[in-house]
């Protein structure tokens, strides 16, 4: 069966994947996958963590959120892959050398070292930020992308102030389970919720936390507004980080957006419906 995507998983924050074919992609199992290569790429101040499925498909690289690592994807997996960004999952930052970089310049660097040319990005949370940013700094490389439950890290004063009427002070200091995963979820599916909370506990190494890597570019409405890449911008109907209507901010400025709302999912669609998740990503990547 001819591969459609080649699939790379790597430890801080993307995944790079691939598909088995178009009526397959549910069906599939990671036992059905080709033997994967796995190892460490060395790049400045990072040894970052990957796998790669290989192939002659198109790769579809997957930018996990904050709350996770390439981990997170296991109902991906079987048709994608993943990698841990800089201070994630298994990636390894050297403290003797500068810190932090970007990520965008990190997965820049990761597709130079995998030879790695035109790619789709899938993002989720604040992955859709990073793929922002990398689409504003090398348009060249991204064929299209999906970007889920995101607000941005858009910097215009009006927006910020919008995003702030939505969230009680100590929203940051609830459980991550109830910021991310809805009660629909939480109450349908107690064993996927109770995996979704292991997940989140390992998705940082052991020791004290690298500082938030700063983004390459200054993420403005107006800045946005150039892009010129097919973008699917999904939302989860019950999303409490991101909710639904934030997403006509981003709809309304990028010209070649598209937008689906997932009834009852949360901040985390990917894992709570990953039938429909899956579904709108093959879709969507097939026509670019």
């Amino acid at each position: 069966m001819q591969r459609l995507y080649r699939v790379l998983m790597v430890a801080p924050w993307v995944v790079i994947g691939m598909v088995m074919g178009a009526g397959t992609f549910l069906a599939t199992s990671a036992g059905a996958q080709a033997p994967a290569n796995e190892g460490f790429a060395e790049l400045p101040g990072v040894r970052i963590w990957y796998k790669d499925t290989g192939g002659s498909g198109v790769p579809v690289v997957f930018l996990h959120a904050g709350t996770g690592s390439s981990r997170v994807w296991e109902h991906q997996i079987p048709a994608f892959i993943a990698y841990d960004r800089r201070g994630w999952g298994r990636s390894e930052v050297v403290p003797s050398e500068p810190q932090p970089g970007t990520a965008a310049e990190d997965l820049n660097r990761l597709m130079d070292h995998l030879n790695v040319d035109r790619f789709h990005i899938v993002a989720t949370a604040a992955g859709g930020s990073i793929a922002w940013d990398y689409a504003l700094s090398f348009p060249q490389r991204v064929r299209s992308m999906v970007i889920a439950n995101n607000t941005g890290r858009v910097e215009d004063k009006a927006y910020l102030d919008f995003v702030a009427t939505l969230r009680p002070e100590s929203f940051d200091e609830l459980p991550p389970e109830f910021r991310e995963v809805s009660p629909y979820y939480r109450a349908s599916n107690p064993e996927g919720t109770r995996r979704w909370v292991e997940l989140e506990k390992v998705s940082r190494p052991p020791g004290p936390r690298m500082p938030t890597q700063p983004l390459k570019n200054r993420l403005t409405f107006e800045a946005l507004e150039s892009i010129d890449i097919p973008v699917l911008l999904i939302a989860g109907g019950s999303d409490l980080a991101a909710p639904a209507p934030t997403q006509r901010y981003f709809s309304e400025r990028v010209t070649h957006a598209e937008t689906l709302t997932v009834p009852n999912a949360g901040h985390s669609t990917f894992w709570e419906q990953p039938e429909v998740f899956n579904r709108a990503v093959l879709e969507f990547i097939r026509k670019h």
